[in-house]
């Protein structure tokens, strides 16, 4: 049961939802061109706003769920498909042709406040790692495992910062190549989870025997 998880389950789920694997390259991409200290202040912005936003974000949707009489198992379906989606279009994304950047495209805005709210979502906040802060907010729980679900997020928060802080010295040579390899062996797991995860929601709802 997802109310069993521990501090080291917890940092996983979190770590795979909305952790730094899935942010790298974009940010990368998204800030290309920029000058050091401009990547410095976006990154330090969209930390801040990411940590907040699915805090204020988890707390907000737990309120709702009870609010409009949704299920636990009725959100876990519905974050485990969103899940599953995702990871199929990386694994899928391999076989399609390399992206070309469009010169025409518009250019990073030059508030670095706009340029990191241009990257909160989905690139650093994801939909399924909000909701699966949102169905551990609204379980029953008491204060110390609300510390060490909201110490979990913000942990991982901290790492897609430093990965952001540090993208461009990481994402050289045959670092490239073993963050594909980590990718393409992350999508299956994350595949694999992602019908776990949907599998959970149904016998929560009672369609599948425990």
């Amino acid at each position: 049961m997802i109310t069993t998880l521990g501090p080291g389950e917890l940092f996983t789920l979190f770590f795979i939802t909305i952790g730094p694997l899935k942010l790298i390259g974009p940010f990368v991409q998204r800030t290309h061109g920029a000058e050091d200290a401009t990547v410095r202040q976006i990154a330090v912005r969209a930390f801040l706003l990411a940590t907040v936003g699915i805090i204020a974000g988890g707390f907000l949707g737990a309120t709702l769920l009870v609010n409009w009489h949704i299920s636990i198992g009725a959100m876990i379906v519905a974050g485990g498909l969103v899940f599953l989606l995702v990871a199929m279009r990386q694994l899928l994304g391999q076989y399609e042709p390399p992206h070309v950047p469009d010169p025409n495209s518009p250019a990073l805005p030059a508030s670095p406040t706009a340029a990191a709210l241009k990257l909160l979502f989905p690139i650093v906040l994801t939909p399924f790692g909000i909701a699966a802060l949102i169905v551990l907010l609204a379980l029953p729980s008491d204060g110390a495992r609300l510390e060490i679900i909201l110490a979990m997020v913000v942990l991982v928060m901290v790492l897609n910062l430093l990965t952001m802080l540090f993208a461009r010295k990481i994402m050289v040579g045959a670092t490239i190549v073993v963050l594909q390899i980590l990718g393409g062996v992350l999508g299956i797991l994350q595949a694999g989870l992602a019908v776990q995860i949907i599998l959970r929601g149904l016998r929560e709802l009672k369609i599948l025997a425990s």
